[in-house]
């Protein structure tokens, strides 16, 4: 990932469990702040509007995380299709990746509970962010 997304994220005692480290199902939280910060910083939108359903979610653990620890997660997208698009994540601690993440994302339309194309305003912004992007290369993939 070349000229890199990242948040900085911080591990809360509450996202620690008995073993002293973050709880598996943390995760899925963290992967929604990152997507959440990434899309409003290159879409420049109000996330609490944007439209889009987590059709898959993928994480692999490495090495715990625990409440002392920095951790930072990358962000990039990784594929884009005419509905949906794929998001790669790594969560890093002291620039060591302790786990990875992938969610493919839909852009819904909840009157009619269909996906629907992502509309210019998404989709060439997140070609301007991502060189090596190619438009439609996830199009076999997409939610319908």
């Amino acid at each position: 990932m070349s000229d890199e997304f990242t948040l900085s994220i911080p591990v809360r005692f509450r996202d620690i469990d008995r073993l002293n480290h973050v709880n598996n199902a943390v995760y899925s939280t963290y992967l929604e702040e990152a997507r959440f910060a990434y899309l409003e910083s290159v879409l420049d939108v109000d996330v609490t509007e944007f439209e889009l359903v987590i059709v898959t979610l993928e994480l692999s653990f490495r090495q715990p995380i625990s409440l002392d620890d920095d951790l930072e997660v990358a962000v990039s997208v990784t594929d884009l299709g005419e509905t949906s698009w794929t998001m790669a994540y790594e969560f890093r601690v002291d620039g060591d990746v302790a786990a990875t993440g992938e969610t493919t994302n839909v852009h819904f339309d909840p009157e009619t509970d269909c996906p629907k194309p992502l509309p210019t305003e998404i989709r060439e912004p997140l070609l301007e962010r991502e060189p090596g992007l190619e438009a439609g290369s996830l199009d076999e993939n997409d939610a319908s």
